[in-house]
């Protein structure tokens, strides 16, 4: 695909179908709010996680809650690169700093929609890379990715790396998975991508500096953080771990969760538990799907590591639907399967969907939330 195929005119579709479909999900909000009497403002940018970044964004770390049970959950377990362009846009802006989270969510949300247009242009053309962006946006937690949170920055920079990966701009894939890096620990997912796309390139008898200077590069951003929370925990390499587990989070393999699901099951949230069972099952589906749709390498690897650090870790059960937000090659599937649809009927399920989750989002945000 031609350089000048990435230009905003193709791409311009999809980030429309972006833009419409965050709209409507704001829109029902605000009007859910005036009727519940609560604030869309608070509800996306000043609760739960919000809260931890912009305090890291106006005091830096070094904050800590000291649970009645011995548990301390310290800020240090939220990487650095969101707060820091909070901190930046309020400098120039005069916003708060919550307000400045939404200003680097609008932007990064746009920014995760073109790339992820772009790897599925690639892949699958133009029809299916819009039809990608419009199911991604549309997912049942989509509300997240207009909120204070890290999930639209660290898409935005995954699916840019990848694309830069696929394309043999390593120098551009290295640079970006570091910032995912410094976004989220599940940039691991990311340098692994690009060592992949880097090894299959040797294999295929490629030999550069900037190959190597990439797969270099892609680390530096989580190693960094994770080596400076060490020094400063004195835990060493295993501080950040120490830190996580400070708030309950671990890999179990999926065995916490499997237990959560089985309590649901067992009782008179039974119906509550049967929907955990098949949002696991159809999400597994996907990952089986794009393994027989031949997706590249290194996004069956992103994917892979994503999903399994979703649903097999043992942190909050609420929270691995808006964790699973940045596995966007399953987002493959049915936009394949959507392109070659009648545009109106493709239109009608994206939109129904949309609305399904502007409803949904605005149920959630007034209740319990994304922790």
């Amino acid at each position: 695909m031609p350089v000048e195929d990435l230009g905003i005119r193709r791409a311009a579709p999809a980030l429309a179908a972006f833009a419409g479909v965050r709209l409507l999900g704001l829109t029902v909000l605000a009007v859910w709010c005036a009727v519940a009497g609560s604030s869309p403002h608070t509800l996306l940018s000043a609760r739960w996680d919000s809260l931890w970044y912009a305090r890291i964004a106006a005091e830096g770390y070094g904050y800590a809650v000291h649970l009645p049970n011995g548990d301390v959950h310290s800020n240090l377990a939220f990487f650095p690169l969101l707060p820091w362009l909070e901190r930046g846009v309020s400098a120039v802006s005069g916003l708060s700093y919550g307000s400045a989270g939404l200003v680097v969510s609008a932007l990064a949300g746009l920014a995760a929609a073109w790339g992820i247009f772009a790897v599925a242009d690639l892949l699958h053309g133009r029809r299916a890379g819009v039809y990608a962006v419009a199911v991604w946006a549309a997912l049942p937690v989509g509300i997240v990715q207009s909120m204070a949170y890290s999930e639209s920055l660290f898409t935005a920079l995954a699916a840019w790396a990848l694309y830069g990966a696929l394309r043999g701009r390593w120098l551009t894939a290295g640079l970006l998975a570091a910032g995912a890096g410094l976004t989220r620990p599940v940039g691991a997912a990311v340098v692994a991508a690009v060592w992949v796309a880097a090894a299959l390139a040797l294999r295929r008898g490629e030999r550069s500096w900037r190959m190597a200077a990439g797969a270099l590069l892609a680390p530096a951003g989580a190693a960094a953080y994770v080596l400076w929370v060490g020094a400063r925990t004195g835990g060493g390499l295993l501080g950040y771990l120490e830190v996580q587990a400070g708030w309950g989070n671990g890999f179990d393999g999926g065995w916490a969760f499997a237990r959560f699901v089985g309590a649901k099951l067992a009782s008179s949230a039974f119906l509550a538990g049967l929907g955990l069972v098949a949002g696991v099952a159809l999400v597994l589906w996907l990952y089986a799907a794009c393994l027989r749709q031949r997706q590249p390498a290194p996004l069956l690897v992103y994917c892979g590591i994503v999903v399994a650090l979703a649903l097999c870790a043992s942190g909050y059960f609420g929270s691995k639907p808006r964790l699973l937000l940045p596995a966007f090659p399953l987002m493959l599937v049915p936009a394949v399967a959507l392109a070659r649809w009648r545009t109106r009927r493709a239109v009608l399920v994206v939109g129904a969907a949309a609305l399904a989750s502007a409803v949904y989002g605005a149920f959630w945000l007034n209740g319990s939330g994304p922790p």
